[in-house]
């Protein structure tokens, strides 16, 4: 089994290059080029945030395949996902990238994206856990913060313009350079358990069943496994900062266990 490790924007733990149905390779953009938006980094308000939320997801969206609503793929994450429509207020929207590496990611307004090969080695209870855990995310905001974070250390390091109130659109460098600082980007210990909380009860409160969590964790740690223990692996090099998995898979195993026996 080949691997190709990539993290991206609020990406659930790990991506890896498998054979597949999918037809491309997930694309980043990586461009490079001068910064040419010059202005002070107090001006990113949250309607500029807005604005270049919305930018990245539809620039991602049109730099890969996405599925239309009559393919398998896209019909299976609609059935899955059939009364999750938005989380804290926010619409939620679902779209299927058709490309070889196994990943998923939200980004703060609610867009999340699965790849076709996630779908492919994953159980419906499985993507259901791993949706649940995008979900925190978004609640927690921490998809905001680090999408924020990554505007001002990368796309606009220089600064941001905005002519007459309104936020300059990025270039393609600019966004080659956003998706390469989110590729980067990490949440804390606690973001992530907060997550895993968050998802447990989303997935509960919206008849899913809460043990997808667990479940979507021990398909991550056979894949954990399957890569090797060595410390120098990417991967794990990749979970050092987070908490492991074994650790999430007790938690959300004792939860569910505890309320059986209320």
């Amino acid at each position: 089994m080949k691997f190709n490790l990539l993290k991206i924007a609020t990406v659930f733990c790990l991506s890896f290059f498998l054979t597949s149905p999918a037809e491309a390779q997930f694309n980043i953009k990586k461009a490079a080029g001068s910064l040419g938006k010059v202005a002070k980094a107090a001006t990113l308000s949250d309607e500029d945030m807005v604005q270049y939320v919305k930018e990245y997801i539809d620039w991602m969206d049109s730099h890969n395949p996405v599925l239309p609503a009559e393919d398998p793929y896209v019909q299976r994450l609609a059935k899955l996902t059939e009364g999750l429509t938005d989380v804290e207020g926010l619409p939620l929207n679902f779209k299927v990238y058709n490309v070889v590496d196994v990943n998923a990611f939200a980004c703060a307004d609610g867009s999340i994206r699965v790849f076709a090969a996630l779908m492919d080695i994953m159980s419906d209870d499985e993507l259901l856990g791993v949706i649940g855990h995008e979900v925190g995310h978004v609640a927690h905001k921490d998809s905001k913060k680090a999408f924020r974070t990554a505007l001002l250390t990368s796309a606009l390091k220089d600064g941001i313009a905005s002519t007459g109130g309104k936020a300059a659109a990025l270039t393609d460098s600019q966004l080659g350079s956003l998706s390469e600082a989110l590729v980067t980007a990490k949440h804390s210990q606690k973001q992530e358990r907060e997550a895993d909380d968050y998802g447990y009860e989303f997935l509960k409160s919206h008849g899913k069943n809460p043990r997808a969590m667990a479940m979507s964790f021990r398909k991550l740690k056979q894949l954990q496994d399957e890569a090797g223990q060595t410390k120098t692996s990417k991967i794990n090099q990749l979970f050092s900062s987070h908490p492991d998995l074994e650790s999430r898979i007790e938690r959300m195993d004792k939860r569910a266990d505890d309320e059986c026996l209320e």
